[in-house]
């Protein structure tokens, strides 16, 4: 099969006057807060906690009228403005006041992209260690995610065998599911008819994992630029980590026989065929790493013109919307890149804490900041110039009143606290107030940064029993899981397919 790596040749606000919320995602909405256990995981604490009881509910103080307009509700149906909410006018107008069906999706995308987290096997004395806990067809069931209205429609795995080795988890016993391989996210596609209604079309998703609060994977990137090849063009150039995460394979291994870039491709083509002729988006998620595999898909999709198709009028053509919601993400490319990401429309949104080291890296010393990046990089040829791209959601986790002072860089990188600051966030020197309800423990899921008066443990997401079940004997053992899956067998297929395309395209223009 023909390769596609050929060129395819602020200020701190006084304790808040709130209530509690009960609506706690993914536990039993309780006041008491009693942590079930079920399908809770934590790659660093080994404790099972528990919570009965938290602090009494302090009563919410009346609304001011100041307070209800920065507040106030986009009273159009989403179904109607959401080309708008997802960038086609780069989001001007919508970030400051904040957007009521802005905030809503961005957090939406982003507890797509938490799934990846919740459900991924962390735990090295697992033989499973490195993939998704759950069967596609329970992912979103096991994670109290059904009522999305999304299906998974394929898994993604990259080869752990590339110069990254703190970002993979592998098994310490020796009987293990792959020796090469990670699960790296997922393909979801809206199903629900309800759902599509609201959404104002059938939205392809793809969210791809990043690392809870491990930090160590950034030291391990060479600040070396490669050309991606995904075009005629070497002077477009990305991160080599995030290259080879992207583009290698392990022939030898059922889950690395493509690479994450071939899986991505087949599927977007394979369900942009499926659902021809509807209203399409596609929409791509991912946090940390995952943030940066999920510009450089989002690049790839475009300049593989996979999101055009034939409009109404046969002269002419038609695109897919392809939309980043991006969190804590490092730089991907180097000024190139961006600016054509810029030109194939891709729009990017990446919500960041100005407090997290992660998005101030690669391109530490010539980036979008710097005045003369372009002459740099055209005429000097510098080979460590990188720059963003998209439009910037600049928050501050020190204007949340129920954060506390910390200096754990993970804590500033968590995408749960990312979350609770999308939710408290209403617009530059406004004040810091919750407005979706979202519960205030799920800060602490995977990290500790709630203020301890909360009475909230941290790291409180755990296996019921680390994943040990007893037997009706009385032993206690680690239970085997189905089968994983691997790829559709129509992979090679719809790849061919993406490759004659791409080969067509490029003869006519």
């Amino acid at each position: 099969m023909a390769s596609l790596q050929l060129p395819l040749n602020s200020r701190k606000s006084s304790p808040p006057q709130v209530v509690f919320s009960p609506r706690l995602i993914g536990l039993k909405r309780t006041l008491n807060l009693h942590f079930s256990y079920k399908h809770m995981i934590s790659p660093n604490h080994a404790a099972a906690l528990r919570c009965s009881s938290i602090a009494p509910a302090i009563p919410t103080p009346t609304p001011t009228p100041e307070m209800e307009e920065e507040t106030m509700e986009d009273e159009r149906p989403l179904h109607q403005v959401w080309r708008e909410i997802h960038g086609c006018n780069d989001w001007h107008g919508l970030l400051d006041p904040m957007n009521s069906h802005l905030r809503r999706e961005i957090i939406r995308y982003g507890e797509f992209a938490q799934a990846c987290y919740d459900s991924f096997d962390f735990d090295t004395h697992s033989k499973y260690c490195g993939t998704c806990k759950y069967l596609a067809a329970h992912f979103f069931h096991k994670l109290d995610m059904a009522d999305r209205g999304y299906l998974v429609s394929r898994y993604l795995y990259a080869t752990s065998s590339i110069n990254l080795p703190n970002f993979f988890h592998k098994s310490k016993l020796s009987s293990i599911w792959s020796q090469h391989a990670n699960w790296m996210g997922y393909v979801a596609v809206a199903t629900d008819e309800d759902e599509i209604r609201r959404l104002g079309r059938r939205d392809i998703l793809i969210a791809w994992r990043g690392t809870v609060t491990y930090l160590e994977w950034i030291h391990d990137l060479k600040d070396i630029l490669c050309p991606a090849h995904f075009r005629q063009d070497a002077s477009i150039k990305i991160e080599a980590g995030f290259y080879d995460l992207y583009t290698q394979k392990e022939k030898s291994c059922n889950f690395c026989s493509f690479s994450a870039r071939e899986q991505v491709l087949s599927e977007i083509k394979r369900l942009t065929e499926l659902y021809k002729g509807e209203e399409l988006s596609i929409t791509i998620t991912g946090h940390s790493l995952g943030a940066a595999l999920a510009i450089l898909s989002a690049y790839d999709i475009a300049e593989m013109k996979l999101n055009i198709y034939e409009s109404d009028d046969e002269h002419s053509v038609a695109k897919i919307p392809i939309t980043v919601f991006s969190f804590s993400g490092p730089r991907v490319g180097n000024l190139k890149f961006k600016e054509r990401c810029d030109e194939l429309g891709v729009k990017v949104l990446r919500v960041i804490n100005v407090h997290d080291k992660v998005p101030t890296v690669p391109g530490i010393f010539a980036n979008e900041k710097f005045q003369y990046q372009k002459y740099i990089e055209e005429t000097l040829s510098f080979p460590w110039s990188y720059a963003h791209v998209g439009v910037e959601l600049s928050l501050n986790h020190t204007h949340s009143p129920f954060l506390k002072p910390t200096n754990d860089l993970g804590c500033a990188h968590n995408l749960e606290a990312h979350l609770h600051l999308v939710d408290g966030y209403h617009g530059v020197g406004r004040q810091f107030r919750q407005a979706t309800g979202r519960d205030l423990a799920l800060v602490n899921k995977s990290c500790d940064f709630l203020r301890s008066d909360y009475g909230v443990p941290p790291y409180w997401r755990q296996d019921e029993n680390k994943g040990m079940v007893r037997t009706s004997d009385g032993r206690w053992i680690f239970p085997e899981r189905p089968r994983m899956e691997a790829h559709p067998p129509d992979t090679a297929h719809h790849l061919e397919k993406v490759l004659k395309f791409a080969y067509s395209s490029r003869h006519t223009t």
